[in-house]
């Protein structure tokens, strides 16, 4: 039995301990919006935090995260302490810079955006870049991702939910 915390909430499962923790949040726990891409932590579409730092899902092995603290995309705006409804600024950014498109990968590029901009509150281009590279996005919307990104810097650096 693996306890862990994912989005504020204390769980407690029963599987295999080289289960990836994708396959808990989704088959177990029935969230679905972290999502499966590649498999072999390539793609970035099954991003999440665990512990504040970004990653892999479908790589973690579930014995990893006795203890953790996971957050997935459904709890990006809960922990931040957001009022019920209330989106995280790198999802009020995401819609602003109108970055989805087929939407697949967004919810792993939203995942790293928002631990890059922990590490980085006013990332360069050049941090943007190295930080979201392994996230791929088959509808190329990079430029609009990059977009949605800056804003949300600006968003937090002036204290301003958008």
């Amino acid at each position: 039995m693996i306890s862990f915390t994912v989005n504020n909430k204390e769980v407690e499962v029963d599987v295999p301990d080289d289960t990836p923790l994708l396959w808990v949040l989704r088959d177990e726990l029935g969230m679905t919006g972290t999502k499966f891409g590649c498999g072999i932590a390539q793609c970035g579409a099954c991003t999440v935090h665990v512990d504040g730092q970004a990653r892999r899902s479908c790589v973690t092995p579930i014995a990893t995260l006795d203890g953790a603290y996971v957050t997935t995309i459904e709890g990006l705006a809960d922990s931040e302490g957001l009022a019920e409804g209330e989106l995280h600024p790198v999802q009020a950014a995401w819609i602003e810079a109108q970055a989805p498109q087929c939407g697949y990968c967004q919810s792993g590029q939203i995942m790293q955006a928002a631990a890059l901009l922990l590490e980085s509150p006013d990332p360069s281009d050049e941090e943007i870049t190295a930080s979201m590279s392994g996230n791929l996005c088959r509808c190329m919307a990079y430029i609009r991702i990059r977009k949605a990104i800056k804003i949300a810097a600006a968003s937090q650096s002036e204290g301003v939910q958008r």
